[in-house]
């Protein structure tokens, strides 16, 4: 029997309950769910082949001397050709003298001879203050689809085309960071959580040292908390197909952190669970050995994100020029608020009562960064965002490209984009929407350096 047609659709639609109901599939099992995720395995893992070699790994492409002197090298292409045929122990490219592509391998090592034999006051190399630690850098938003992923992930390789030495920690457990960069990771122990996990064993280990001494019976190690005793962060980071990008990936099991960590809270409260990943990374030299971290978060304040918060130097939100998106960012920035200023409070009144100096959480800056920006759409929106939010905000903001847009479809970034798949306009207009966004962030990160710097010879001088 057909359903009969449906002449006018309001009101309300005509839907007759009989013929909906025999459209229906049988009951939905929980199996069911394997069943789609298995499907959803297989296409994920082929459309991430996207820009891939065809063993599977991927590549970064090569740069051309126009891009390595306009984007890369404040030099003209003339000289740097001259400079190549003077010496022939510089990297040489591949093609002819008037069209000849890089690796970035060897763009850093073009920079590295500018820097040492080029003109006096050009800066080859961004500047990095010697003896202090790596900024870390986290992206977060409790709010999915902002562009957070993206964001962090064109900063990290606007960085490493810069020159820096990147490490990029995929903290959320859908893995959409570790897809871009390539990162293979076959479970949990390949993630964040052993070193959140060690942090814990090692804040036992103390604590049973304590009640030792006071004759109390320790507190047990499970198998997970010795296993991750042997765990560093050099065992769980991966290099990338950049050759200055590393990378901590993320797996779905990593989520079993947000589980795991409030009951290890609840079995040893003086554990401080938001200074898990800092001390891991601290203690482990990562700090020494990049210049800039940068971590992706989960859309939710939950545990792993309070690391990434902890962890931070310099905090970046992204959000779109909508109503929602800068209600929900609102609302974040208030339980950032809420959670740090109750961790402040339940630590200084125990530190109070023991004679301690106080506590408390600082970011060197914080800012708000509109994304997907259509100016001819959103521009007022925008503007009483930016009036709100204040000094919380980027000046520039990311625009949405159809070169963007390709970009992601590719599972890759616009860097990573041969400017030969567009006209040369489109894809400069590509590049100027993470490039804006990358000279506001660095400068975040130079003065921050710089007042540390300061900082640190005042204090010498004083002593």
């Amino acid at each position: 029997m057909k359903q009969p047609p449906r002449q006018d659709l309001p009101p309300y639609f005509n839907i007759d309950p009989r013929f909906a109901a025999k459209r229906l599939a049988d009951p939905i099992e929980t199996a069911r769910f394997a069943k789609a995720a298995a499907f959803a395995t297989r296409g994920r893992d082929d459309l991430a082949k996207r820009g891939y070699a065809p063993d599977g790994q991927k590549r970064l492409r090569k740069f051309s001397i126009w891009e390595i002197t306009k984007y890369l090298i404040p030099v003209a292409p003339a000289h740097l050709r001259r400079v190549l045929k003077a010496n022939p122990d510089l990297p040489q490219g591949d093609g002819e003298s008037n069209a000849k592509w890089f690796t970035l391998e060897e763009v850093l090592i073009l920079r590295d001879h500018f820097a040492t034999e080029g003109a006096a006051g050009k800066a080859y190399k961004s500047w990095r203050p010697e003896g202090l630690p790596a900024k870390v850098v986290a992206v977060a938003n409790f709010k999915g689809g902002v562009g957070k992923t993206s964001t962090a992930a064109h900063l990290a390789m606007s960085a490493a085309l810069d020159g820096y030495k990147v490490l990029v920690i995929d903290l959320d457990s859908q893995g959409s960071m570790t897809s871009i960069l390539g990162g293979k990771v076959e479970d949990e122990w390949m993630t964040a959580f052993p070193l959140i996990a060690r942090d814990f064993a090692k804040s036992l280990m103390a604590e049973n040292e304590v009640r030792a001494a006071a004759g109390d019976a320790p507190f047990p190690l499970d198998e997970t908390l010795t296993e991750a005793l042997n765990v560093s962060p050099r065992n769980v980071i991966q290099s990338t197909h950049w050759p200055n990008i590393d990378l901590i990936g993320a797996q779905l099991n990593l989520y079993w952190a947000e589980f795991q960590v409030p009951v290890w809270r609840m079995q040893h409260r003086s554990w401080a669970l938001w200074d898990g990943l800092l001390n891991a990374l601290d203690d482990g030299g990562i700090l020494d050995d990049y210049d800039i971290v940068f971590l992706d978060t989960p859309p939710a304040l939950g545990y792993l994100t309070i690391n990434a918060l902890s962890a931070a130097d310099i905090l970046l939100v992204p959000l779109g020029a909508s109503f929602l998106e800068f209600d929900s960012t609102g609302r974040f920035f208030d339980m950032i608020y809420s959670t740090f200023a109750s961790i402040e409070e339940g630590e200084n009144r125990v530190r109070r009562r023991d004679g301690l100096p106080e506590m408390r959480f600082e970011w060197d800056a914080v800012r708000a960064i509109i994304t997907r920006f259509d100016a001819n759409q959103q521009t007022d929106l925008a503007n009483v965002i930016q009036a709100y939010f204040g000094d919380f905000m980027t000046a520039y903001r990311q625009e949405l490209t159809a070169m963007v847009g390709q970009a992601g479809e590719q599972v890759s970034g616009i860097y990573e984009t041969d400017y030969r798949d567009f006209n040369r306009e489109t894809y400069v207009r590509g590049r100027e929407t993470f490039d804006g966004t990358w000279a506001e962030v660095k400068s975040l990160i130079l003065g921050a350096w710089w007042r540390d710097q300061q900082a640190e010879l005042a204090e010498a001088k004083e002593a």
